[in-house]
């Protein structure tokens, strides 16, 4: 979807769909003030700024005590989505309710983390994990790498998309820069995915761990090629396709083996 389109379903109408879904659930709620502390803010704001309005327009309308807030939030996320994709289109009024969990949710591990799993079955939790990893990485890890054998490709794919070393449109995780090993385990339970979705974000996040640690990602590839699925084929291809396309004879000679 285009950037400037997405833009602009981050306006006043969606503060109304908010509130009113809220509403809708009996929770008590200023639809007006909170209506109006977006307007007010909104004109000059991009996508991201926008959508951390809102967010910050939730934390001063909900409850202060966060778990009751999350609680309500996670009332009005309705249907899982079923697909693999639709998450921007269908769900994107989602994305307020992901970045107030990881802006304001820090001090509560286990609430956000079960919000995290909700959140990322209708839109996704990719960004949201990003703090939780720097600050609780032990914990957050484990946790996802329980998600990375779940039924749900939702789950699974936030496994490996939330520990990409460097995610379009977020910060980068140093840890995994300087040392990308801990997130081997999470890969490793996804390299036969039968899920395109979960296997595109597999081959990028090799593809980032090859941009800083070649021979760490050359590795991990090396060790995949035996008894190689199609799918585990398609994610070496793919996460190797810079080194392709720069005829790297390593990358080439893989991919001989894999014919």
């Amino acid at each position: 979807m285009a950037y400037k389109q997405l833009k602009l379903w981050f306006d006043t109408d969606l503060a109304e769909l908010l509130a009113d879904k809220l509403l809708a659930k009996g929770i008590d709620f200023d639809k007006a003030s909170f209506v109006n502390s977006v307007a007010e803010k909104l004109a000059y704001l991009e996508l991201k700024d926008r959508v951390e309005l809102m967010a910050d327009a939730l934390h001063s309308h909900l409850s202060d005590d966060y778990p009751t807030a999350t609680s309500h939030l996670m009332d009005i996320l309705g249907p899982k989505n079923e697909k693999e994709t639709g998450m921007f289109k269908e769900f994107y009024w989602v994305m307020p309710i992901a970045k107030y969990v990881e802006k304001y949710g820090l001090d509560h591990f286990d609430t956000s983390m079960s919000a995290i799993r909700e959140i990322t079955q209708r839109n996704t939790g990719e960004y949201t994990i990003r703090p939780y990893l720097e600050r609780f990485p032990g914990q957050t890890l484990e946790a996802m790498l329980t998600w990375s054998k779940d039924n749900n490709k939702h789950l699974r794919r936030l496994s490996s998309e939330g520990v990409r070393p460097r995610l379009p449109w977020a910060s980068k995780l140093d840890q995994f820069i300087q040392d990308p090993t801990p997130i081997f385990p999470i890969l490793e339970n996804l390299k036969d995915d039968s899920s395109k979705y979960v296997q595109k974000s597999v081959a990028n996040c090799v593809n980032d761990v090859l941009k800083d640690n070649p021979d760490i990602g050359k590795t991990w590839i090396e060790n995949w090629v035996p008894l190689a699925s199609k799918q585990r084929k398609w994610i070496i291809k793919h996460a190797m396709r810079n080194l392709l396309k720069a005829e790297d004879p390593w990358s080439i000679g893989v991919l001989g083996s894999l014919s």
